[in-house]
């Protein structure tokens, strides 16, 4: 036999035999219930870290099929207090006043609601208000990050619970974007609401960079709202 050919005759044998080993000995898919805890503790760690933050919230609302051109905008900024809940000063504002009235105004207001302090903590996307199961595939990228993605259902239904896809961050369980549809109309004239929300960390902790929400209603039609979240100041605990 040509050393040509033992040569390939060898090397096709460490291939099969390298690839046996790989196909006896997969590589471990990751445990769901510790992905769940590290997900619960750094919910924790951020709701003890951060005692405040200011931000700069852009909205932008479209109707029909256009999402070019918003029938109204509003900027504005958010504060936010451990103990105290959020307060909204609205910067500046544009377009439809009925927009505004019906649709811009009572979405803050329900941020400020969902953030009171005797109820946010019925929003955390921690194990506690959300049952979580792992979905195949193991870790896969995410705008750059290494991520998990679980499937997420809220114990309790309401317009801020999601029935969806959340990601976290695959080393620290920090929420990298959330994805789904609200659990629970806000309202019998408003039909079935898709949401996102994309994160990013800031000085250390996953805040909000921007979200969408799609839905239809009797009173608005089709609709898209668009919220870009920039400016972040934070105020953080110093540690112990």
């Amino acid at each position: 036999m040509a050393p040509r050919t033992q040569r390939r005759l060898a090397c096709a044998a460490w291939g099969a035999l390298l690839w046996g080993a790989a196909a006896a000995n997969p590589a471990p898919q990751p445990d769901e219930a510790s992905i769940i805890r590290m997900i619960d503790a750094e919910v924790q760690h951020r709701v003890q870290s951060v005692q405040g933050f200011t931000d700069i919230e852009h909205y932008r609302v479209f109707r029909g099929g256009d999402q070019t051109h918003p029938v109204a905008e509003m900027t504005a900024k958010d504060t936010y207090r451990k103990g105290a809940g959020k307060t909204y000063t609205v910067l500046s504002q544009s377009g439809s006043d009925i927009v505004q009235k019906f649709g811009l105004k009572p979405l803050i207001e329900n941020e400020e609601r969902i953030n009171h302090p005797a109820t946010v903590a019925q929003s955390w996307f921690n194990s506690a208000n959300y049952t979580m199961t792992l979905k195949p595939g193991g870790m896969q990228k995410l705008n750059g990050r290494d991520c998990y993605a679980l499937s997420i259902a809220p114990r309790q239904k309401a317009p801020q619970m999601i029935d969806g896809t959340l990601w976290v961050d695959a080393h620290d369980g920090s929420i990298a974007q959330v994805e789904g549809v609200a659990s629970k109309s806000p309202s019998p004239f408003a039909g079935t609401t898709h949401m996102m929300r994309q994160y990013a960390q800031i000085e250390g902790f996953p805040m909000a960079t921007h979200a969408r929400a799609e839905s239809s209603s009797v009173l608005f039609g089709h609709t898209v709202v668009l919220i870009d979240y920039s400016d972040y100041h934070l105020q953080v605990a110093p540690h112990p």
